[in-house]
């Protein structure tokens, strides 16, 4: 299992957002869908090993599951409305109880802090950061079942980095140019599917 940890700062709660302004009103949305499809889609189908959860202003996580995960395509509008759907079912959320708005979607009434204890046992919680170590020194064994944590436009904020500091088990950098998070994912499935780039 690979799991992502993606921190939307700025998307409304509400879900009242219009698909047609995912840069904009919906507080950069569109770069977290690209995000939430590069840890999913292939050319032909879904990674069903993977989870994606979705913190929405330290309030809401929306987790996707690709085992049971339907109606995902391969554009931000689409997954954006699935994040809407999901935002629109948050009273069902009652206490640790998740919304199930849709096949492989739960939405949690938790913010970060208590998405990253829910997980950690999960396996090594890992931040991708541009000062961390490369990941070709640290050996894909010590990568099995990894738990990435990415944040959206925004740096992580200082509050988040202290929850960073409790959790993370590894700081990685994928390489020497800064990347965008749904760059990095894609990146990291590539390392994590060749084994380390030793099997092609």
């Amino acid at each position: 299992m690979r799991q992502f940890v993606l921190i939307g700062h700025d998307v409304p709660t509400d879900g009242n957002f219009s698909l047609d302004d995912l840069a904009g009103g919906a507080g950069r949305l569109d770069a977290l869908c690209r995000s939430i499809t590069a840890s999913f889609v292939t050319s032909h189908g879904i990674r069903e090993a993977v989870r994606v959860h979705l913190i929405v202003q330290d309030e809401f996580t929306i987790t996707f599951d690709g085992s049971d995960l339907r109606r995902l395509n391969p554009d931000e509008r689409s997954t954006a409305a699935l994040v809407r759907t999901a935002l629109e079912h948050r009273d069902d959320a009652i206490g640790a109880l998740p919304a199930e708005p849709s096949p492989g979607i739960e939405l949690y009434r938790r913010g970060f802090e208590a998405t990253l204890e829910a997980i950690a046992d999960d396996g090594p919680i890992v931040q991708l950061h541009e000062d961390g170590e490369a990941v070709v020194d640290v050996g894909k064994d010590a990568l099995a079942d990894p738990i990435f944590v990415l944040s959206d436009h925004r740096d992580f904020s200082d509050d988040e980095t202290t929850v960073l500091e409790a959790f993370a088990d590894r700081r990685l950098r994928l390489g020497p140019e800064l990347l965008h998070a749904d760059q990095a994912i894609t990146v990291v499935h590539h390392y994590l599917d060749t084994d380390g780039y030793e099997r092609f």
